[in-house]
């Protein structure tokens, strides 16, 4: 019980980031790189300070951190970059359904055990996400918003299959984003000039999304992806456009259809079926 709700905990906080984003970058309230940026620094100082207060190293050497830093790097970037030319719908579909396959090749790769019913559940939980998340009328799909936003998943995927080596999760996350926010900046620098300028509402949602839902959120993940397979974890994150979307209703006044109602249980019921072998395997080897 307590890792589910560590779980579930997590999975509000990675949606939390999507409602901040779309608050900020959508509206034009601050460029999407500047987001990004703000994003990492402030994460990275959050957990940094975090960690200098207990007296801890900072592991920046580690060889682990590269692909976990550069991970998350290509993740914020390519997040923030394709909510801008990109239906936010079909943006969530394309995020999570690479973070999937990321997440079940990883598994596959490591020789991780694949019970049939997660593939099915997994392909129930797609197929609730497309009904949610797809909109009405014609669907474009910008090229370099896409690749964007594919880059992302893949980002994703990696920091979070890195993340399963965690041996000290707050230090590891600390260092991931101090390491990630220079990639920020040279990203901010080759772009400069182009999008809306950043004013102080979307600094500040910029910064609550680093400090708190990335930096505290992505720390407890860390502590939470060595109790779980690769494959869960891949699963449990289609979770959190179902999470984004209730937010959006109470934040964001947006609308409650029958459509949502029944993708929400078909994405739950998919997510639920799933994780039952999962469950079965956690009791067997605890008894």
């Amino acid at each position: 019980m307590r890792l589910a709700a560590l779980t579930a905990l997590v999975m509000t906080a990675f949606a939390a980031n999507s409602i901040l984003n779309r608050m900020a970058v959508g509206p034009g309230l601050i460029g999407a790189t500047d987001f990004a940026l703000i994003r990492a620094v402030a994460g990275a100082a959050t957990l940094g300070a975090l960690v200098l207060m207990q007296r801890r190293a900072l592991p920046l050497r580690s060889r682990r951190r590269i692909p976990g830093a550069l991970g998350l790097a290509v993740y914020l970037l390519g997040f923030s970059m394709a909510y801008l030319a990109i239906d936010a719908g079909i943006g969530a579909l394309i995020l999570f359904g690479g973070v999937q396959l990321t997440m079940f090749a990883g598994a596959v790769i490591a020789g991780e055990a694949m019970p049939s019913r997660r593939w099915i559940g997994a392909a129930l939980a797609m197929a609730g996400l497309a009904w949610l998340v797809w909109p009405t009328g014609a669907v474009a799909l910008p090229i370099a918003a896409t690749a964007a936003m594919l880059a992302a998943a893949l980002g994703w995927g990696v920091y979070s299959l890195v993340g399963r080596r965690a041996t000290d999760p707050l230090a590891e996350t600390a260092a991931n984003f101090i390491l990630a926010a220079p990639l920020c900046a040279l990203a901010l620098l080759a772009v400069q000039g182009a999008g809306p300028s950043a004013t102080a509402q979307g600094i500040a949602l910029a910064i609550l999304s680093g400090a708190v839902t990335s930096g505290l959120g992505y720390a407890l993940w860390y502590a939470v992806l060595p109790r779980l397979e690769a494959s869960v974890s891949g699963l449990v994150q289609l979770s959190v456009p179902v999470i984004a979307m209730a937010g959006g209703v109470l934040l964001l006044n947006e609308a409650v259809t029958p459509r949502m109602a029944g993708a929400t249980l078909v994405t739950l019921g998919g997510i639920a079926y799933g994780l039952g072998a999962f469950q079965r395997t956690r009791g067997s080897s605890g008894s």
